[in-house]
């Protein structure tokens, strides 16, 4: 493994570990209100072109970082939506 591949799965590591304790809260707790929607829609979105060029560049640090990281992007937006629009209609 070359010393590029090693730096870009650790980069991998650190993205994942530093995105995923806000899904695991999000999820845990169900509270949106403190997160803007906007936020999660940009990352969704900047995570899944990540995905795409990743896969395009055969760079698989980037695409498995942003495939991971877009799913909690995903999870807590459908969060906040229910939050924001059906919650609060009941």
């Amino acid at each position: 493994m070359e010393t590029v591949e090693i730096v870009g799965w650790l980069a991998s590591i650190c993205m994942v570990l530093g995105y995923l304790p806000q899904a695991y809260v999000t999820i845990k707790t169900r509270q949106t209100d403190d997160i803007a929607m906007a936020t999660f829609v940009m990352m969704g979105l900047g995570g899944f072109f990540f995905i795409i060029q990743g896969i395009m560049l055969d760079n698989w640090p980037l695409a498995v970082t942003n495939i991971i990281t877009m799913s909690c992007s995903v999870t807590i937006f459908g969060i906040k939506i229910y939050n924001d629009y059906f919650k609060k209609r009941k």
